[in-house]
């Protein structure tokens, strides 16, 4: 196994690449899809969060109100603090959960995960950072994904820097371009990582 971790701030498209990077034979582990499940009514974030935060996040089948949720945490640090608090430990079991079913394998894994550099694996032999100005993430984010201008700005202020992230990558992916010029970049990186070493 080849464990490569890929990240980039809110909008910045590592869905696309990730996409781009399975039609080229990698495994994907989706952070955000782990995310979503352990805070699923079965999953072991459900009841920690609803004793922290109540049944106001809750929406009438019992399931998490995934935008009540935000609405709160994303405009105050404390409370964003706390999310991560009962959900990281848990997103980062699941995550083990799958490298370890793939480390004997002859795959090229990449771990999409947003929290990737403060919590990095010992396995990842390098990190990706898909990278656009935050500017133009915020216009997507509008454009694409129907959030206001202030909610696309409370988002990218929750995370890491863009300066923090560019500092710790291995391999910056410039995704300002047209989805052409995403392919050109894709296949440039996918050649680098084919000559990355194993996972230890």
């Amino acid at each position: 196994m080849k464990l490569v971790g890929l990240m980039g701030g809110i909008g910045a498209g590592k869905s696309s690449v990730s996409t781009r990077l399975e039609k080229r034979g990698a495994v994907i582990i989706d952070a955000d899809i782990i995310a979503r499940r352990v805070v699923q009514t079965d999953g072991p974030a459900y009841d920690p969060l609803i004793a922290k935060f109540g049944r106001s996040v809750l929406q009438g089948d019992g399931t998490l109100n995934r935008a009540a949720l935000a609405s709160i945490v994303f405009n105050d640090a404390a409370a964003l603090a706390d999310l991560n608090a009962i959900t990281h430990p848990a997103i980062r079991a699941e995550i083990g959960v799958e490298i370890e079913a793939l480390i004997a394998s002859d795959v090229i894994v990449i771990l999409d995960a947003a929290l990737l550099f403060e919590t990095p694996r010992a396995e990842m032999v390098a990190k990706m950072v898909v990278d656009i100005d935050p500017e133009t993430a915020v216009t997507r984010l509008v454009a694409h994904r129907g959030f206001t201008e202030a909610d696309a700005w409370a988002r990218i202020r929750s995370q890491q820097t863009r300066s923090e992230r560019l500092a710790d990558a291995d391999y910056v992916l410039d995704n300002s371009g047209s989805p052409d010029q995403l392919d050109d970049e894709v296949e440039t990186a996918w050649l680098w990582i084919l000559s990355l070493p194993n996972s230890p």
